[in-house]
C-alpha cells in the first residue's frame, strides 16, 4: 500500500523540488552561479591592501623560497588565524632593517596573488558544479513527467512503475544533497578573502610598527 502511495504522489513531489532550482540558483547575470553571494571572479589589490604602496618588485615573490613557503602556510585555513598571524609578527622579526620593508611587501604580493587565485578555482569549481546541477534538474523534471504518464496508463506494468518509481526517488534524493552541499562550498570563497584581509591586515600593522 506505501510503495503504490509512493508511485501516485513521487512524480508531483519531485517536480516540486527540482522545478525550484533554478529559481534559486541563478544569482546576477550568471546562470550557472548558484550563490547568494554576489559572484566577483577575481578580486583587487586595492579590496584588501590598505598598506603603504608597494614596490613593483614585490610582484617577484615567487622567486624567493622562503616566501613562497610561507605564503603557502598562511593561506592554508587548516592554520588557525592567531598562529598564521603569529608566524607573520615572527617573520618580521626575523629580517633585517635593510629588508624588512621589501621583503613584507613580496609577503603581501604572494599571499594575494595566491588566495586571489585560489578563490577564483573555487568559484569556477562552483560554477561547474552548478551547471551539471541544472542539466541533471532537467533530466529528472522529464523522467517525473515520464513516470507519471507511466502510472496513468490503464495497462501499465505495475513492476516498472515501481523500478522507475524508485530509481527516480534515488536519483532526486542524490540531487538534493549535492544542492545541499552547494550551501557550504558557496561559503568557500567569502572565507578565503576573509582570511586574506585579516592577513594582509596583520602585515599592513606591522608596516605601520615599524
Amino acid at each position: 500500500m506505501w510503495s503504490l502511495a509512493l508511485t501516485r504522489i513521487l512524480p508531483a513531489v519531485t517536480v516540486g523540488v527540482i522545478v525550484s532550482w533554478p529559481a534559486l540558483a541563478a544569482q546576477g547575470d550568471d546562470p550557472d552561479w548558484p550563490c547568494i553571494q554576489r559572484k566577483v571572479a577575481l578580486l583587487s589589490l586595492g579590496q584588501i591592501w590598505n598598506g603603504p604602496e608597494l614596490p613593483q618588485t614585490a610582484a617577484d615573490w615567487s622567486k624567493d623560497a622562503a616566501i613562497g613557503a610561507l605564503v603557502q602556510e598562511l593561506a592554508a585555513r587548516r592554520v588557525p588565524l592567531p598562529e598564521a598571524q603569529q608566524k607573520i609578527s615572527a617573520f618580521k622579526e626575523s629580517l633585517s632593517d635593510g629588508e624588512r620593508e621589501i621583503r613584507m611587501a613580496m609577503l603581501v604580493r604572494g599571499l594575494f596573488d595566491h588566495m586571489n587565485r585560489e578563490r577564483s578555482d573555487v568559484i569556477s569549481g562552483i560554477a561547474r558544479y552548478a551547471h551539471r546541477q541544472r542539466k541533471a534538474a532537467a533530466f529528472l523534471r522529464q523522467e517525473a513527467s515520464a513516470v507519471d504518464a507511466l502510472r496513468g496508463k490503464p495497462d501499465a506494468n505495475p513492476n516498472e512503475v515501481a523500478l522507475r518509481s524508485d530509481r527516480l526517488m534515488f536519483q532526486t534524493r542524490v540531487f538534493q544533497e549535492r544542492a545541499q552541499s552547494l550551501t557550504f562550498v558557496c561559503e568557500v570563497p567569502t572565507l578565503i578573502e576573509q582570511r586574506l584581509y585579516a592577513l594582509t591586515k596583520t602585515i599592513a600593522e606591522a608596516f605601520k610598527a615599524k
